[in-house]
């Protein structure tokens, strides 16, 4: 498969600060990649050196192919065939919705560029709209002329830098679905850039979780939750806790839950000291459980509560049950593991597990 986008060794520094750190990954061409992650962690500062805006203090910046950015160089963005929506959309308010999508086609004759104008307001979903003004539009329609602007050139990449976090909570859960779905039919390769885990996992067909300027994993939403491959993705994916445990064997854990088994991806020798990820769904509250905890809170979902439990050394973790069985705060329960796999790291006096109230 071809590649729209391979970033080899990417590092970013300004000044004494290193932004990114030796990133290393490969986006396929009609794909629709993310980096995920908290603020600061230098994923704006990578899309914004592949768009042509930042230069690479070392490593290389290829689109198709074509090296664009090297160690204190790069091609300028009108050369990158790369398009971009920025966060604040930077839609033009004098200009009509025709003229802020035809902004970019300045060379194209009259008449193919309103074919171009056409086509686009009806893949975005706003035929017949050209004439209205960005003030005149909501939040999501705006969102969608700045993709219809940006889509207009026919880049062979389009960068999306936190597109959604000015809409309201409504649209951000359903307009990432969307785009998608334009993107995918417009066969654009993307690359988002967003802190949002749902809007990662709603648009995105590869994620990469990052901090600190590190890209820890760079993989499909499934094996980030399932099988994340550092602490931190385990903790900053989903909601989960680290407990301490000790291998008594292949594939089983002897944790304050009691003995706990499942498949393992990596072996561990019997009697090694590891950390065991535990995820709301792999804990499950039965009265012949061989766990004990008590109750600390729970939130009610409809038909789960979500529970705050609290083990006997201290360890805090979360379980969902369903919710015609509720449970009084401060009421002890057992607990029975239902692991199908096992999430193993090893164990370090200082290791730092997540806390579900930061899940």
């Amino acid at each position: 498969m071809n590649e729209s986008l391979s970033l080899v060794d990417l590092t970013v520094r300004f000044g004494e600060t290193l932004a990114v750190d030796n990133v290393n990954l490969r986006l396929p061409t009609g794909v629709i990649g993310c980096l995920l992650g908290p603020s600061g962690c230098g994923k704006t500062s990578i899309l914004r050196t592949v768009a042509g805006f930042e230069s690479p203090s070392a490593g290389v910046v290829r689109l198709h192919g074509d090296t664009v950015a090297g160690a204190g160089w790069g091609h300028p963005p009108e050369q990158r065939r790369v398009g971009m929506i920025f966060q604040d959309l930077a839609l033009f308010p004098h200009l009509s919705v025709a003229d802020n999508i035809g902004f970019g086609l300045p060379k194209k004759p009259a008449d193919a560029r309103r074919q171009r104008i056409g086509d686009l307001l009806d893949l975005v979903g706003l035929p017949g709209m050209g004439a209205r003004y960005p003030h005149h539009l909501s939040g999501g329609q705006q969102q969608r002329v700045a993709i219809a602007r940006a889509l207009a050139p026919r880049p062979d990449i389009l960068l999306l830098d936190e597109p959604f976090s000015s809409l309201d909570v409504e649209l951000r859960e359903t307009l990432p679905r969307e785009l998608r779905d334009i993107l995918r039919e417009a066969e654009t390769t993307a690359l988002l850039v967003t802190h949002d885990q749902t809007e990662a996992f709603a648009m995105a067909d590869i994620v990469g979780v990052m901090q600190a300027g590190r890209l820890h994993q760079w993989d499909t939403a499934y094996n980030l939750y399932h099988r994340p491959e550092t602490p931190f993705v385990a903790d900053f994916i989903g909601q989960g806790t680290r407990i301490a445990g000790t291998m008594v064997g292949q594939g089983r854990v002897r944790t304050e839950l009691g003995l706990i088994e499942g498949q393992v991806s990596h072996e561990y020798p019997s009697g090694a000291e590891v950390e065991v990820l535990v995820r709301p769904d792999d804990v499950i509250i039965d009265p012949d459980g061989p766990g004990v905890a008590r109750i600390e809170e729970r939130v009610f979902r409809g038909a789960n509560f979500l529970y705050t439990l609290a083990l006997p050394d201290g360890t805090r973790l979360l379980s969902l049950a369903p919710s015609h069985d509720h449970y009084a705060p401060g009421v002890q329960v057992h607990l029975r593991p239902a692991f199908t796999h096992l999430v193993l790291f090893p164990r370090s006096p200082l290791a730092s597990h997540a806390d579900p109230d930061d899940a």
